[in-house]
């Protein structure tokens, strides 16, 4: 669990719709964390960004469907559930909500699922 004050319905924009395109992955720098940005078939979707198995920036990384796949040895992530696995299962990455206003992209300023 995380040991951040707040909540995490608490919004913040981080990014416009027209930089976030389809298959496209966006860094951002959150108090301090690091999480993943990317739309996958015109939905949005936020996990940390630093690979447990690595330390690589998720960010550097691909897609494959709703995988992101780590640029540094291939761990991979479910961006719609976080769990991770390399040769094995890894510690499941925080997913943050997201939902769009108008032109914005907004993402909870805590996890709403805590790894």
């Amino acid at each position: 669990m995380s040991s951040k004050s707040g909540t995490s319905s608490e919004y913040v924009k981080v990014a416009k719709v027209s930089e976030v395109n389809e298959g496209s992955l966006k860094r951002i720098d959150l108090d301090g964390d690091v999480v993943v940005l990317t739309n996958v078939g015109g939905e949005y979707y936020a996990i940390g960004g630093i690979c447990h198995h690595e330390e690589w920036d998720l960010s550097e990384g691909m897609l494959e469907g709703h995988t992101l796949v780590c640029a540094g040895h291939g761990a991979e992530w479910d961006l719609k559930t976080g769990t991770g696995k390399y040769d094995e299962p890894l510690e499941p990455e925080p997913l943050y909500g997201v939902k769009i206003e108008g032109q914005d992209i907004l993402i909870t300023r805590h996890p709403v699922k805590n790894k």
